[in-house]
């Protein structure tokens, strides 16, 4: 596994290493002690997946204190657009965000740490995301940031008048109405 950094210290892409032939492929999609050893010691304690359709954009995502999560996500159909935003207030990459594409052709993760609001858009027909967490899901400490944000300058694959939005997802504040729950 490559262990690639990004511009947002704490924010990793993970590359497998793809062993192919004409059976298919394979290859190891995590390992604690590489992960451990290269990102960060994190224990995972749930895993989720979620089906979408084109045009879907979920997010942006975070939980609070202190039922905060780390996520490693990846796309194992279709592709998607994945971002991560620091909403750590006080860090140098406040506001700033990671946008990569995963794909089942790919084969990428992104590791999201705490402190960090989560989406992604669909842009293929179908879109299987999975991902795991280092807490459990709490209901009443859920966040979220308007995917709509302009301030945030994302470039979505999706035109936002076309997006297909959750109810909920449609409620966030814009980025410049938020106040961060994550102080530094």
């Amino acid at each position: 596994m490559e262990y690639i950094k990004t511009d947002i210290e704490g924010v990793f892409i993970l590359k497998p290493r793809v062993f192919a032939d004409s059976r298919g492929y394979f290859f190891e999609s995590f390992s604690q002690r590489e992960f451990d050893e290269n990102v960060a010691p994190t224990r995972f304690l749930q895993d989720n997946q979620s089906r979408s359709v084109f045009g879907v954009l979920r997010g942006l995502h975070f939980q609070k204190p202190p039922h905060t999560q780390a996520k490693l996500v990846r796309c194992t159909q279709g592709r998607v657009l994945d971002v991560a935003v620091d909403i750590r207030e006080g860090s140098p990459t406040y506001g700033r965000h990671v946008a990569v594409e995963l794909s089942e052709e790919n084969h990428l993760q992104l590791f999201v740490p705490r402190g960090f609001a989560h989406g992604f858009a669909v842009f293929s027909d179908v879109a299987v995301f999975e991902y795991k967490c280092d807490n459990y899901y709490a209901p009443e400490s859920e966040g979220g940031i308007s995917i709509k944000s302009p301030e945030l300058d994302i470039e979505w694959p999706v035109g936002l008048d076309e997006a297909v939005l959750s109810p909920k997802d449609l409620e966030h504040p814009l980025w410049k109405e938020f106040i961060t729950p994550f102080k530094q």
